[in-house]
């Protein structure tokens, strides 16, 4: 199998306004826009947001993607902090904080029950160090 990409669709009541958050905050831009379906893209990362009640959805599949996690990893959370929460208004649902597993992150809610989690990886402590594989932490 040659993949040719992979990325998520999220399922949200409002397309629009998940669309705009995603603009606005991450730098997304539209590669496809209709009133059920907006293809986002970034630097060759793409997101799709998607309204669950679209006849496409199989029944008994039609919900909107409350629970979902996006991991955004950037270079400096401190300072994606400072511009979205403490510049830009966001209220985040989990603090920024130094996580021993290896993150220093905030969470924000997105519209739609999705969240986002600003990461920035730092070395973990010797007490998860061993659960990273070979070259990955």
């Amino acid at each position: 199998m040659t993949l040719k990409s992979f990325y998520p669709v999220l399922g949200t009541t409002d397309v629009t306004e998940a669309a705009a958050y995603y603009e606005r905050w991450f730098g997304f831009r539209r590669t496809f826009t209709s009133d059920w379906y907006v293809s986002l893209e970034r630097d060759g990362h793409e997101l799709a947001l998607l309204d669950p009640a679209h006849e496409t959805i199989p029944d008994g599949y039609g919900a909107a993607a409350r629970g979902t996690i996006l991991n955004v990893e950037v270079d400096d959370v401190d300072a994606e902090y400072a511009r979205l929460v403490t510049e830009g208004g966001l209220e985040p649902v989990l603090a920024l904080r130094t996580e021993p597993f290896g993150q220093r992150h905030f969470i924000l809610a997105a519209p739609g029950g999705v969240l986002v989690d600003v990461i920035t990886p730092i070395p973990p402590d010797a007490t998860f160090a061993d659960a990273f594989a070979a070259g990955s932490a």
